[in-house]
């Protein structure tokens, strides 16, 4: 018995999201000193945690493009797959080329951050209100973070916190989505 696309897409989807935040958590805990205030997200991809960051951001990046061949699958949607391959693509980027490779870090953190708050909102094309307000405000909530983040406007949470502005809905949104896509019965192949 064959599993349906749309639920083999949210089963990665969810899987990518939670171990991610269960790595970027444990990354924190064993990196002395570090401040989520204070220091960016990315900085624990070069300190004493970096093998367990840069691990979950790289199998993130894996999940979340294999999530979109099985989106494109249930769907027939190339643009939600597009975007949500390229931003598979962008996670493992940041996982392989660290904070040290300045400018490279940069692209692939900005390609991430940017199309997985497109995507999160565009993600409200394959789920019923009120679900899809939920995917519509967490996409825009990271999309205005990063705009504030580029901008230097922090809101006194610091340039970690700023940046967790961005991240923490996106990742919200994959697991919300993640469990919608397993839990729907409508809607997908």
């Amino acid at each position: 018995m064959g599993y349906e696309n749309k639920k083999v897409a949210g089963f990665l989807l969810l899987v990518g999201a939670l171990q991610f935040v269960l790595g970027m958590i444990i990354s924190e805990a064993l990196y002395p000193g570090y401040s989520t205030s204070n220091n960016y997200i990315s900085d624990l991809g070069v300190g004493p945690s970096a093998l367990i960051f840069n691990s979950s951001v790289f199998l993130l990046g894996i999940l979340i493009a294999s999530g979109a061949y099985f989106i494109q699958r249930a769907f027939n949607s190339k643009l939600f797959s597009l975007l949500l391959a390229v931003t598979g693509i962008g996670a493992m980027g940041v996982g392989i080329f660290t904070e040290h490779f300045g400018l490279a870090h940069t692209i692939f953190s900005l390609i991430t951050f940017l199309f997985a708050g497109i995507s999160i909102i565009f993600s409200c094309k394959f789920e019923r209100p009120p679900f899809s307000y939920l995917s519509i405000i967490l996409g825009a909530a990271s999309l205005v973070s990063l705009a504030l983040f580029g901008s230097g406007i922090y809101l006194g949470l610091g340039k970690g916190g700023m940046e967790r502005m961005i991240a923490y809905p996106v990742l919200l949104g994959a697991i919300s989505l993640g469990g919608y896509f397993i839990g729907d019965s409508k809607n997908g192949k």
